[in-house]
């Protein structure tokens, strides 16, 4: 295999790593918005006999916690559990982390690629230089 067609294969396969990273690093933007949605928004719960009523945002409610939601008649406390956000947010820590390391492994690659193929180039032309030089000498 010539260096060339090499190098190509590096730089497609560099490209790959990088898009899963990116990839990665999307899916863990979307747990951050799933958690936001979870904590910041108003939602409904329906309660047992029928009925639904209207909820505060998670994060801005200043009741009492969710295990003690139905035991005082508050549906609302028991259907957002900060167990949930805290579980999302948690996986999508190591989902970025996985995501950060692909994208920059495979961005650093293809840079590296693309240097050491411009010193290559850079060298081919100073030999051909040198050469041109030498049979204008002689």
């Amino acid at each position: 295999m010539r260096s060339r067609d090499y190098d190509i294969e590096f730089r497609q396969q560099s490209t790959r790593i990088r898009n899963w990273g990116a990839g990665l690093l999307l899916l863990s933007a979307l747990l951050w918005g799933w958690c936001a949605v979870l904590l910041l928004t108003d939602y409904t719960v329906e309660t047992r006999s029928g009925h639904t009523g209207e909820c505060e945002a998670r994060l801005f409610t200043e009741r009492g916690t969710a295990n003690e939601g139905l035991w005082k008649g508050d549906y609302c406390q028991d259907e957002r559990d900060w167990p949930e956000a805290l579980l999302i947010l948690g996986l999508s820590l190591p989902v970025s982390l996985v995501g950060t390391a692909l994208f920059t492994t495979g961005q650093v690659s293809r840079r590296m690629s693309g240097h050491a193929q411009a010193m290559r180039e850079l060298d081919r032309i100073a030999d051909e230089r040198e050469k041109r030089e030498k049979r204008a000498e002689a």
